[in-house]
């Protein structure tokens, strides 16, 4: 009687170790594979991202936001050369010099609004170099070695109790739906900047053709710092990711896989929230608002 509950809890006991051992190996991929994607999805140009969205978001900043900023862009030179003109004591100082001082700011402005896809593209290919130069110094893999890290881990499994390997089991299952839940979240966070990045450059005609006054302009100036951070939030994420891949690469695989699979629950939660961050940090040190 004794060797048929012996059977029975060796049964047992083999299926949990079974499903402990996929969980972890599959626990183990999505780590390594979500850095991978992270590391591509930064890596990647407006363009290249979606062509299509791009051009679409392209045409219709032609067609519809252009037209008007160059209406917006009138009327605030209208503004600008009154302006001027009443200081002056309302044209009793009249200077020549103000009249081609006022053409200099419609060249510029008329060039703004004009060629405002070609500035926008040129602020993100910088930021691109940046984040793709960055690629080559910060180490963007986690370096976990799955087949010898579940060997480490699944070692001692056989001489635990059936309800110690159904706990065990139970926390992979439950760290393993965590990242898969940080998985979503972190790249809603990479979608969400693309599409952030699309949103910003549809308008852009508009916000620079206010840089002609002084006031209006400070309208574009903040645009101008907003896309430049957004830039720069791309290589904020390759440095998070990069102090991931340290953390994770410091992780000691041990028997204990209570321990060690924490750890690499507890280092993906503080990547997403890093990532979190990154939004709010760039456009502080840009002072955008």
């Amino acid at each position: 009687m004794d060797g048929i509950f012996d059977k029975i809890e060796a049964f047992f006991n083999d299926l949990l170790i079974g499903i402990i051992e996929q969980n972890l190996t599959s626990l183990l991929a999505d780590v390594n594979a979500k850095v991978g994607t992270i590391a591509a999805e930064v890596g990647q140009t407006p363009q290249a991202w979606n062509g299509s969205i791009f051009t679409m978001i392209k045409s219709l900043s032609d067609t519809v936001i252009v037209p008007i900023a160059g209406l917006v862009m009138t009327g605030i030179l209208c503004y600008e050369l009154l302006s001027m003109l009443m200081e002056k004591n309302n044209l009793h100082e009249v200077d020549t010099w103000m009249f081609f001082k006022w053409m200099m700011k419609a060249v510029i402005a008329i060039y703004l609004v004009t060629n405002t896809f070609d500035i926008v593209m040129a602020i993100f290919d910088v930021g691109q170099h940046i984040v793709s130069s960055s690629a080559g110094v910060i180490n963007t893999s986690t370096n976990i070695d799955i087949a010898s890290a579940i060997a480490s881990m699944v070692d001692g499994l056989d001489l635990l109790s059936t309800a110690e390997l159904a706990t065990i089991a139970l926390e992979t299952v439950l760290v393993k739906i965590s990242i898969l839940a940080i998985s979503i979240i972190i790249t809603v966070i990479l979608y969400g900047r693309m599409i952030e990045i699309y949103l910003a450059i549809s308008i852009a005609a508009i916000p620079l053709s206010t840089m002609a006054n002084r006031e209006w302009g400070q309208i574009g100036s903040n645009y101008l710092r907003s896309l430049v951070a957004l830039g720069i939030q791309g290589f904020f994420i390759m440095v998070c990711v990069g102090i991931y891949a340290v953390l994770i690469g410091s992780i000691t695989v041990t028997e204990n896989i209570h321990s060690t699979i924490f750890s690499i629950l507890t280092y993906t939660v503080i990547l997403c929230f890093a990532l979190i961050k990154t939004s709010g940090l760039a456009k502080s040190v840009m002072n955008a608002h």
